[in-house]
């Protein structure tokens, strides 16, 4: 019988500093994925270069299925199951469709009601056209339009997080999935209309109500990413993969019934003095610790920990690269083997930052930061989050008020969708008395400043927080909006390992001034601080680092306290099957047991769970003993 410890342990090298190699890496044989051997059943995978395609193939393999990919149009016309997971532009998608003679085959593959499942993209360009960057035309399967959703109104685009399904008609694939939270990730969808009702099986609401699902036959395809919806998005695509069976066990959750609010764990990444990779924790950005030692705080490794805040109910996961490591050829970055191990475990959205910028590296190679967001990319990552090279961008922007189409944001938005690129800003607070004091945007704040100063501004830093620019939050959030940025991911200088809360101030103003999604960071040390900054701003998520780390507040205190605040979140089951078990933690347990006894079961589970919760640090033998305790019982 596997063990839950058995499944904490981390076979890959993503602990330290690898040595340089020519060769890309992979994490191991030993990993939590449960590998096809080669008599077990294959899917083919069209992947066309765009975007992260690895989490669907570790999804894909950690079900127990081998994977066969097209290389070409033959390939896909013999293919018994067809997986298409589209990611980036949809006009881009179409120009390598058609120059390889793919975009036939799938029209024909399609038409003989073959096995197919559609992701993301691989949705959309089943219909007519899309106005993006268009019009362009589709496949032209199902009649419709892809359209971007209408911020006009107040509407927060790109459409990111968790959103509740509404099934319109009854099929196999999406048995159980009624009123269940599936992960999101799109600025374009597709309305109903009488020309492509039949084809709906689903539908979400943000705005308008637009189609999330589509089947007909054998052909399936679903806006949404079942690979990046923790238990519900495997036992969706498990019956995909193996239609005879029920798909992987999800069991009763609240009913869900609108976009929910994000809790994200992030990791700050950086070598120690020893050379090793490690997660840390700043204190006011200080990350080293206040004795005569003065090392790297070391709060964990990074996969272990992103593997622990997946299994505690986090909705997504967040990677800071902090330090450069600017001598190491692109395919040797460090980070990359964290992703690609991290990937193999966590199946909610990963986003990476730090490092993403054009470099030369000691051999003289010249990279550019497309380049290092696309190795990104394919190595795990869902999101990129830019943060000294988008306050160049928005600065150059606003003195000459012209898009180059030469930054890092441009280049990368533009080739992979502005919902893949996040913007990091990192600003302090500087006291004014009077609002004419300044050219920048102030507000009123809360608290005083130390000479009784009523207003502040909030000036922009580069460099980990070292450098001030002459820019405000204010004016970089709406510049990079502009310039192609699809989230905003605001921190606090001032706040920043604190544990006073999140500055309310600033994130109602950035929140209120913007129409993509902004997410809250630094500060938070309380779960009252979570609901806080949901019910006073207009934040669609909040991060959190240290608190996690230490074990001072866990992500299910978190989500219990939302829960009980009225506040709409991802992750729960019915309470009165389990007491708040969170349903990552349900499916990494039933991943390594079946568990018996029902409601009883599951509920000693959830009194073992939370009790191995209070652990100081994570993964450690009484956290692991204690819940293999439990399951040996089962």
């Amino acid at each position: 019988m596997a063990t839950v410890a058995a499944i904490l342990t981390v076979p890959c090298s993503a602990g330290r500093r690898p040595k340089r190699s020519s060769q890309p890496r992979g994490c191991g044989s030993g990993s939590l994925s449960v590998r096809a051997s080669s008599g077990a059943n294959t899917v083919t995978l069209l992947d066309y270069g765009a975007g992260n395609v690895r989490s669907v193939r570790n999804a894909i393999r950690h079900l127990g299925f081998g994977i066969r990919d097209v290389e070409s149009p033959e390939d896909i016309l013999a293919a018994e199951r067809l997986v298409f997971p589209g990611v980036g532009a949809f006009g881009s998608a179409m120009d390598v469709l058609n120059s390889t003679g793919m975009a036939d085959a799938l029209r024909e593959y399609i038409q003989r009601d073959r096995s197919f499942l559609g992701i993301c993209l691989g949705l959309q360009l089943l219909f007519d056209s899309s106005e993006e960057n268009g019009p362009v035309s589709g496949l032209g399967v199902i009649p419709g339009v892809v359209r971007r959703f209408d911020s006009s109104n107040g509407l927060i685009v790109p459409h990111i997080g968790w959103n509740a399904l509404q099934i319109t008609k009854d099929t196999p694939l999406l048995q159980g999935a009624d009123g269940q939270h599936v992960y999101f990730v799109h600025s374009y969808h597709v309305l109903p209309s009488d020309a492509n009702r039949d084809w709906i099986s689903s539908i979400c609401n943000y705005g308008d109500s637009f189609i999330s699902s589509i089947s007909m036959g054998n052909v399936q395809a679903v806006q949404f990413h079942p690979e990046k919806s923790g238990a519900t998005g495997l036992s969706i695509l498990k019956k995909f993969l193996s239609p005879i069976s029920s798909g992987t066990k999800v069991p009763t959750r609240r009913k869900a019934s609108k976009l929910a609010k994000r809790v994200i764990a992030c990791l700050d990444v950086r070598s120690n003095d020893k050379g090793d990779l490690v997660v840390t924790k700043g204190d006011q950005y200080d990350v080293r610790d206040h004795t005569s030692s003065k090392e790297v705080r070391n709060l964990g490794k990074p996969v272990d920990l992103a593997s622990q805040y997946y299994i505690d109910g986090a909705d997504e996961v967040s990677f800071l690269n902090i330090t450069g490591f600017r001598d190491f050829p692109l395919g040797d970055l460090p980070m990359l083997e964290v992703l690609r191990c991290a990937s193999e475990k966590v199946f909610v959205p990963l986003t990476v930052g730090g490092g993403i910028r054009d470099f030369t590296d000691a051999n003289g190679r010249y990279y550019s930061s497309l380049e290092v967001a696309s190795e990104y990319f394919r190595s795990g990552a869902d999101k990129i989050s830019i943060g000294s090279d988008a306050v160049y961008a928005a600065e150059a922007f606003l003195q000459t008020g012209v898009k180059t189409g030469k930054s890092s944001l441009e280049q990368i938005s533009r080739v992979y969708g502005n919902q893949a690129v996040v913007v990091s800003i990192d600003p302090r607070r500087v006291y004014v008395k009077s609002q004419e004091d300044v050219p920048f945007k102030t507000v009123k704040v809360s608290t005083k400043g130390p000479s009784g100063e009523e207003y502040a501004w909030y000036q922009c830093t580069v460099n980990g927080g070292r450098d001030n620019r002459p820019i405000g939050a204010y004016e970089l959030a709406k510049a990079v909006e502009e310039l192609g940025a699809g989230e905003i991911l605001l921190n606090c200088i001032d706040c920043d390992g604190q544990g006073c809360g999140f500055d309310i101030d600033l994130v109602k103003m950035v929140s209120d001034a913007v129409t993509i999604p902004v997410i809250a960071s630094s500060g938070a040390g309380a779960v009252q601080h979570f609901s806080e900054v949901f019910e006073k701003t207009n934040a669609s998520a909040a991060l959190a680092a240290g608190i996690f780390h230490r074990k001072e507040v866990p992500i299910l205190a978190v989500k219990e306290h939302l829960v009980n605040a009225g506040v709409e979140i991802e992750g729960f089951l019915d309470q009165s099957q389990n007491s708040g078990l969170p349903t990552h933690a349900y499916s990494w347990a039933t991943d390594a047991i079946t568990i018996t006894g029902g409601a009883t079961g599951l509920a000693v589970l959830a009194q073992s769970y939370r009790a191995a919760a209070a652990s100081t640090v994570t993964g450690s033998p009484p956290q692991r003993n204690a819940i293999d305790s439990v399951l040996g019982q089962r």
